[in-house]
């Protein structure tokens, strides 16, 4: 499993630093089991504030892993005929 946060508050940084290994800034590694991983989403999306956060994880899926994403970035997940790829939102205030 690899968490990558932006703009993560220190405290949220340290929850998961309990968790997780931080291999680079904001970058955080770790093998645990679906419910771990879900609790782990839970206290990253509860400490968030205005940053934002993807979360990758191996899982038997076509692609061989699964992601979620939260906060203000601009890449969003999309499902396309059972492969889920990366959508860009519009820039705000662009049409």
């Amino acid at each position: 499993m690899v968490v990558v946060v932006t703009n993560a508050p220190p405290r949220l940084r340290g929850r998961l630093a309990a968790w997780l290994l931080e291999v680079r800034a904001g970058v955080f590694v770790g093998d645990y089991s679906a419910r771990t991983r879900e609790m782990i989403w839970d206290q990253v999306t509860a400490y968030l504030d205005g940053g934002d956060a993807v979360m990758v994880w191996r899982a038997q899926t076509d692609q061989g892993f699964d992601f979620v994403t939260t906060g203000r970035n601009r890449r969003v997940a999309v499902d396309f005929d059972g492969l889920k790829l990366v959508a860009f939102r519009p820039v705000e205030g662009q049409k």
